[in-house]
């Protein structure tokens, strides 16, 4: 199950967080409804993951399976989408109450970028009382967007990538 809450932001925090980790990530969707996606996970300075992921839908929670898959099968996957992939760069922080804030830079200088910031919980009661302030991050996050109903990388996907893709098909 994952459980998560998702923010509007802009750029990276100002907080003196320590830097957990650090991603460059391309990913598409077979479908959006279930959510069936591909992920290039390639850790800063470190090992390169790919992932098939399937996800039910809902909001704050949802069903998530994550399958390792290798390089050969994401290309195989990747040529069959037939579209750019989304590209983000991920960078995870440490909070001072131990959770994780991931923050998406996505598609970068193109005129689709945006910035978003996610926390994982452990239970719905947990997400639903985490107060951004009490780490110190009630400015940073202040624009929740999880009950948004665009507010999905899958949503994204459609709007910039499938979408323009039908209108450019030919007749």
């Amino acid at each position: 199950m994952e459980i998560e809450r998702k923010w509007a932001v802009q750029g990276w925090p100002d907080a003196d967080l320590p830097l957990a980790a650090e991603h460059r990530m391309e990913q598409g969707y077979v479908s959006v409804a279930p959510t069936v996606r591909i992920r290039k996970e390639e850790r800063v300075g470190g090992d390169t993951d790919y992932v098939l992921c399937l996800k039910s839908q809902g909001k704050l929670a949802r069903r998530e399976i994550e399958l390792s898959i290798p390089e050969e099968k994401f290309d195989e996957i990747r040529d069959l989408i037939g579209i750019p992939l989304i590209r983000k760069t991920r960078r995870s922080y440490r909070l001072p109450d131990g959770h994780l804030l991931e923050v998406n830079h996505v598609d970068e200088g193109l005129e689709t970028e945006f910035w978003y910031a996610e926390v994982e919980y452990g239970s719905v009661e947990e997400a639903k009382s985490w107060n951004p302030a009490d780490v110190g991050l009630a400015d940073y996050l202040a624009k929740d967007e999880t009950y948004e109903p665009d507010s999905t990388m899958g949503a994204f996907w459609v709007q910039t990538r499938l979408n323009r893709a039908a209108g450019s098909a030919p007749d």
